[in-house]
């Protein structure tokens, strides 16, 4: 097993461990990890796709690289964005998760014109 073979299947894994995750906890903050997890292992795996085409012969190819690079930021913009929103999320409601079946609480200025 070669060291291109042996990081496509922890990108694998990675993808896996990142659906379970994502499947199976229902914590907000867990499962942005869990999408991360499963971001990780794509660029991997897209990563060494890119490298396996190269050592095959192939002249090598600047685009899977910006792809992945900008992959990452874009990751990166919406974890950061996700977060802001459970933080808001906890802010208004004080817990991080929202229930099916309680609505959340009206603002105070909506509850006022009533």
């Amino acid at each position: 097993m070669n060291a291109a073979t042996l990081a496509g299947l922890v990108g694998a894994a990675l993808v896996g461990l990142g659906l379970y995750g994502l499947i199976v906890d229902p914590q907000p903050l867990r499962k942005i990890l869990s999408f991360n997890l499963i971001g990780s292992g794509v660029f991997l795996v897209f990563g060494i796709v890119a490298r396996r085409g190269a050592g095959a012969g192939f002249p090598g190819d600047p685009v899977p690289q910006a792809m992945v690079i900008t992959g990452i930021v874009v990751a990166f913009a919406a974890s950061a964005l996700a977060v802001a929103l459970i933080l808001r999320l906890n802010e208004e409601t004080g817990q991080v998760m929202l229930d099916a079946e309680t609505p959340p609480p009206l603002p105070p200025e909506v509850e006022a014109s009533k």
